[in-house]
Order: structure tokens, then sequence, then C-alpha cells
């Protein structure tokens, strides 16, 4: 294994706070051993193995049910005890042996019915025992299963040992009950005489003095009935008497204790003999169930800081390079504390290759540097440790064989070493050991003394690791470690940017130049004397004032036209959007009314020359009946003007679409008119100052519900129609609003609510999965709902 620097390098990293999460992650201390002793690997095919294993597990907790986490008990100590002849588990280790077995067992079936979806944890199941016994987990399932079946004949749920598990035991035990009962009898019928004839205290009652049936009786009668005298009261007021016809019983059920402890002995000697011959695939098993278990635990810190397995590439030889490339790299712990406070964290992109090997960070203090350097430090470490580092899917990690780090104060007073002697100490160390296949970090490089020869040595410090082609991250405030990166081939200039018009850091990392300090703004914003910054300026020199500020400014600006000019890509686009849909609306209503147009022709003729027959009879009645020919005349040109009137007119529909598109046409003309660019374009998002919608009413009710949601749904103490109703009101929402996942809080109880909540769920086609909450989150007394 690999040896880092320094010996206390996982405490200066923070590791060892991760260590301790994983450990509280664990469900046994198989686990907590594998956790403690977890080491960094420069081994490609290991830290491969292990972050599939990771990967894997991570899939399984977050989608898969029925995964077993629970009876993770560790039985190797008392299986090594048992190895000697004629010793034997007790009653409460044969009952964890039963249901760690059991969960072994079902470990195993789980991953072989899933075996082509999780083939790196199956290959777990299937690897050949540690201690020679050449079975794998799997192949010992049967095994396993047969010893899970003798433990459960043996003792029952409550790990006192079954009448049945031997004919003699039974008989022992039917014998005893047959005595018990008539000691019960005979002391009662000896109680009632006594308690009749006033030998009894008021409101005594039969009870046990050294495991016996004993009758309470005033001192001064208890000659009255024959026995002995088992004990007394304080005050010596009261005795405790067993009548000496149930002595001699009482002496026989006291044999029967000794026997029945006899054949129990003899029954676990029996069943520790049986098993002897397979307690080296048993501890085997055991080992698997330790894996399991710290994987796990690797899984779920994976899933609390949104842990991702990058692509990660073989170690370099002398051949080849390294390289990596982080995209939104977290620093896991600074992770965690934000997330408590509620607060964002601002991610890390970085990347280190041949061309640009060594990373020079500059900027002002508190903005970041030196977070920035451990996150780099951790998330390699964690890497290489086979955890899951919290970065985007697509970042890229290569493996070093070597970290060193030079990060805080390591003065010593034994020593008689200053600050900076301990750092020269340390530089020296990277100078004699560090290669092409190491990484280094140094925080504040060349500070502890004389600036000018500080920023010397330190220059001529990373000229030499730069020789030797070793990748690092350094932090510095000197002027002369910025001047390198322009005639160093290798080395690069990034800076941590800051809001010279709010005077607070961003946390941004910009790579290609170097950053300011920012000492006098910074001290200005803290209200130092105005007098005292002014005399500083002076004596600095303003054409460097000027030029570390433009130069931050120049960057600011530039992300802030980055932003503007994504703004207003998005305007754009959801303008033309809008345009698009009036041009197809208007080429579908021009059609759709052409064929409207044809279809209400065709009806109009065809009513016409109905109507027109209906006239020519009214007609011919009409002079049949000898009418006058002027009236009949006039009728004629009437329906003539109707029925062209009716051929020339649109009808109703064609006038809706009509007034549609003169709608669309005013909102995309008053769209042109108030678009504005804001901090964003898109309508109906909280905080938006987009345009007003003709649908922002809903946008709002929507935004409301999506401030107001809740993850967890309590339906404790409700009626059945009360619960139901909630329920489904609670998931229609959560599905609105685009939720994916929420907790059904509905207790265990008498299973009444948890029914219906799966019952009503199983009916929802949006719902992905509904399953128990982890056992140490709740269990079967909440549901965990997720969306599709």
């Amino acid at each position: 294994m690999s040896s880092n620097f320094p010996p206390n390098f996982e405490q200066k990293l923070g590791f060892d706070v991760i260590r301790q999460i994983l450990h509280d992650h664990c469900l046994s201390s198989l686990g907590q051993h594998r956790v403690t002793k977890m080491m960094f690997s420069s081994d490609a095919s290991e830290i491969h193995t292990s972050l599939q294993q990771t990967a894997e597990m991570k899939e399984i907790l977050q989608f898969e049910e029925k995964f077993p986490s629970q009876d993770y008990f560790d039985l190797i100590p008392e299986l090594l005890r048992i190895r000697i002849p004629g010793t034997y588990m007790e009653t409460d280790q044969l009952s964890e042996l039963k249901l760690s077995v059991s969960t072994i067992s079902d470990l195993l079936q789980f991953l072989e019915d899933r075996n082509e979806k999780f083939p790196v944890l199956y290959a777990l199941a299937c690897e050949a025992g540690e201690t020679g016994t050449g079975y794998s987990p799997l192949a010992s399932t049967p095994l396993l299963q047969s010893i899970v079946a003798q433990v459960e004949r043996i003792v029952d749920d409550k790990s006192e040992v079954r009448d049945t598990a031997s004919p003699e035991l039974n008989r022992i035990r039917k014998e005893k009950i047959r005595l018990q009962s008539s000691v019960e009898h005979k002391i009662i019928q000896s109680f009632k005489i006594a308690r009749q004839n006033g030998w009894t205290p008021d409101e005594a009652e039969v009870t046990i003095r050294n495991g016996r049936l004993v009758i309470p009786m005033i001192n001064t009668h208890k000659r009255k009935i024959q026995g002995f005298v088992h004990d007394e009261s304080a005050t010596g007021h009261t005795v405790y008497v067993e009548p000496a016809e149930i002595f001699e019983t009482n002496n026989e059920i006291r044999e029967l204790d000794y026997a029945e402890r006899r054949e129990i002995v003899r029954i676990l000697i029996e069943f520790a003999r049986i098993i002897r011959p397979e307690i080296d695939m048993l501890i085997h098993a055991y080992h698997f169930l330790g894996k399991i278990d710290f994987i796990r635990a690797k899984a779920r810190f994976a899933i609390q800081v949104h842990g991702m397995n990058p692509i990660h590439h073989p170690r370099a030889n002398d051949q080849q390079a390294q390289a990596f490339f982080w995209n939104k790299a977290m620093h896991p712990l600074l992770f965690l504390s934000h997330q408590k406070q509620k607060k964002e964290i601002t991610p890390l992109d970085i990347a280190l290759n041949p061309d640009q090997r060594i990373l020079i960070i500059s900027g002002p203090n508190a903005g970041g540097k030196s977070v920035c350097l451990k996150t780099v430090g951790l998330l390699q470490y964690l890497f290489q440790c086979g955890l899951l580092p919290p970065v985007k899917e697509d970042s890229e990690f290569c493996i070093f064989d070597r970290i060193f780090i030079d990060i805080g104060d390591e003065q010593s007073i034994d020593n008689d070493l200053s600050t900076y002697s301990s750092k020269l100490i340390n530089l020296k160390y990277f100078i004699e050991n560090i290669d092409q296949r190491s990484l280094f970090l140094i925080d504040e490089m060349g500070t502890g003394t004389d600036p000018s020869l500080g920023g010397s040595i330190a220059e001529a410090t990373l000229e030499a690791l730069n020789a030797k082609k070793a990748m690092g991250v350094v932090t510095t405030h000197y002027s002369n470690l910025k001047l390198l990166a322009s005639r160093e081939q290798g080395i690069i200039n990034g800076a941590m940017l800051y809001d010279l018009k709010k005077l607070k850091p961003l946390y941004q990392l910009k790579v290609g130049k170097p950053g300011s300090s920012f000492a006098l703004e910074i001290a200005q914003a803290i209200g130092f004397p105005k007098e005292v910054l002014q005399n500083a300026r002076s004596k600095t020199g303003k054409s460097q004032l000027d030029f570390d500020r433009e130069l931050q400014n120049l960057e600011v600006e530039k992300q802030e036209i980055n932003q503007k000019n994504t703004e207003l890509k998005v305007a754009d686009d959801f303008l033309a959007e809008l345009i698009s849909k009036y041009e197809k609306l208007t080429a579908d209503l021009e059609a759709k009314k052409k064929e409207i147009l044809l279809k209400a022709k065709e009806e109009a003729r065809q009513l016409l020359d109905n109507s027109n027959k209906l006239i020519e009879k009214t007609i011919k009645e009409i002079r049949e009946s000898q009418a006058d020919k002027a009236r009949t005349k006039e009728i004629r040109v009437e329906l003539s003007e109707i029925k062209e009137k009716l051929l020339k007119e649109p009808g109703e529909e064609v006038q809706n679409a009509k007034s549609e598109i003169q709608n669309l046409k005013s909102e995309i003309v008053n769209r042109k008119s108030q678009i504005q660019i804001g901090p964003t374009i898109r309508p109906g998002l909280v905080g938006s100052k987009a345009p007003p919608h003709r649908f922002q009413r809903y946008f709002d009710d929507l935004n409301a519900k999506v401030t107001n949601f809740t993850l967890t749904l309590d339906l404790r103490g409700k009626r059945v129609d009360e619960a139901q109703s909630m329920l489904q009101r609670y998931i229609d929402d959560a599905i609105l609003c685009s939720i994916s996942e929420v907790q059904i809080l509905h207790g265990k109880g008498n299973g009444v609510l948890r029914q219906i909540t799966r019952d009503y769920l199983r009916s929802q086609k949006e719902v992905k999965s509904a399953k128990d909450a982890p056992l140490e989150s709740g269990g079967a007394g909440i549901t965990v709902v997720s969306f599709r």
C-alpha cells in the first residue's frame, strides 16, 4: 500500500470525520472493523472493483426493495470459541446466529436473483472462502439454510429452548408442570386455612422466597402450620413459611430444574458438535456479511453527499502522462455543513493535464483558496479509498501512487521548530520523494519568513517539482509565483474571484489568470481607519492596485455579460417559439377554414334544394288555389336572397378561428413589448421577473404549492376515510409539484393505515415505488414513495 505524507494526512484533510460517518452508517461491528481498516490504494483494479461495488449498492438502496438491512450480528468470536469440543453457545447467541445466518442467506438470494443487474456484488457472493474452505458464500446457501432450520428447532423467538428440542426435555418439563400444579393446589389450601383463622396479615397473598412458594404469617402464629421459615419482614412482624407437606415436592421440582439445565446443555453441546465442521464456512459467510455492511455504509455516504461513480483511468506509467478533469466537485464535509444551515455550496471545476500540471491559486483571504486545495486532496483520497466522490458523472479521475500535502501550522515546541522551518522540512521531503505519479498540495506557499526570500525559495521549489513532472495545486499571495506561469511550461494560474462592487468573495475558481489579494478592499469592508488605508495605498503604488483591480473587474464583468447573454437567448428562444406557434396555428386555421367553408356550402345547397322542393310544392298549391301571382314572385325572390347569403357567409367555427388568430397576434405584439432581461425569463418560477402570462394565476398557485409543500405526510390518528382523502390530495400535489420522493408516516399499529396507503399508491401509475423506510429511520411505520 502507498504511504502518503504527512503521517497525520487524514486528520489534515478531514478524512477522519468521514471514517466516523461511515462507522455510524454500519449495522454491525463487522462493517465497522472494515471501516477502520479501509486504506488508500493505488491498485487500479482494486479501486475499480470497490467503486463499482459501492455504485451498485447505491442503486440498490435507492431503487430496490426488500434488501436485507437488519440482524447484522457478528458471531465470529462465538464460532471461534466453540471450536473446542464440549463447548457450546448460550441460547441468546444461538438466536443471533439464526437471525444473522438467515440475513446472509437472504442477501445471497437477493444477489442471485439480480445477478445480471448487479454483477460486481454478485461476484462478491461467489468468491471462494478466505479461510481456505473452498466454499463461496453462494455455494454455502443450502448449509446456511440447514443451520437456520436446526436452530429454529431448538430455540423459539424468545431465545428459550423449545419443549420439543428433545424427548427427555419434553418429559422433564411435563413432570415439572405436574408437580408445580400440585404444590400450588396444596399451598392455596393451606393459605385459606391460615386466613380463615387469622394467622396471616391483612391483604397478604402467597408469595415466593428463595424460589419457593410460601405463606406470609403473623410471627406469633408461625407454629400453627408445620413448615419451614424462609424469611421474615424487616420489622419481624411477618414470617414466610413453606408448609411441610409441599417441602418434598418442591425438592423434586428443584431436582427437575437441574435435570432440565443438564438436558439443555446437552442439546446445545450436540448442536455445537454438528456445526463444528462448518465453522470455517460460517466464518467466511460472516466476512461476506461484513463486506456487505461496509459497502452499504459507503453507499449511504454516497447518497448523503451526492457521490457519483466517475470515469477513471489506469495508473500512469513512465510512458503515460497523468490527467484528470472534475466537473462540479464539492467538498463533502462542507456540503453537509451547508446543508444543515440550508446554504448553497459553490462547486469546483478543475482540470490538470501534462500541459497544465501545477495550478497556482491566488486571491483574497477567506475567498476559498484553502477549501479548493483541501477539496482536491480529499476527493482524490476518497476516490482511491473506493468511495464515490461528490462530482458529476462525466468527471475523470486518474490514480496517483502518493499524495503529499503541506496544510496548516506544523511548528513544534519540543523540537524548537518554527512554522517556516517546518514548512521547509516538508518542502525538502517533497523534492526528495515526489515523482510524476505523485500529487502535491501546498497551502500558502512561501509564507512565514521574509517575503522576498520566502518567495524566492517557493519559486525555486516549484521549478524543481515541475521538473519532476509531478501534479499539484498551490495557494499563494506572492506575485513572483503568479508570474512563474508565464515562463514555466506546465504551470498555470488560477484566481478565486471577488466581487468588488459588493465587497465579498464569490468562491469561484477561474483558471488562466492570477488573482488579487484585495487586502485594502477587505480592510475597507471591515471598517479599517480610512487615513491608515489612504497611507497604505500611497505606499503600495497606484499601478499595482489599478492592475489588480481592473483584472478582477474585467473577469467579474465578463461573467455578468455571459449571464446577460444567456438571459437574452432564453428570451429570444421564447419569442421564437411563440412566433412558430402563431405560424402553425395560422396555417392550421386556414386549412380548417377552407374545409369548413366547403362543408358549409354543401350543407347549404342540400338545405336549399330541399327547401326549393318544398317551395315549389307550396307554389303549386297556391296556383291551384288561384292565389296572387305577385305574392308568389316575392316569395321566390326572398328565398333566392336567403340562399345567396348562406353560401357567402362563413359559419360560426370560421368566425371563432379568425378570433383565435387575432388574439394570438395581439399576444405576440404584447410579448414583444413586455420582454425584459431579468434573473430569468421563464414564467411561473419563484422570484422570476418574467413578463405577465395569461396563465400567471395558475403559475402563482403552483409556486405557492411548491413553496409550502412538505416532504412528509402524517396520517397517524386519522380515520380511514379522512386518511384516504388526505393521501389522495397529498399525492396529487406531489405529482403536480414534480417532487421526486416523499414519506407517508402512518405508524405500525394494526396496519390498517399502512395497507390503505400501499393499496392507493399501487393504483397510481406516476408512483415508481413504495417501500418501508430504513429500519433506523422508522421501518414499517413509514412508507417512502418515489415518483417517475
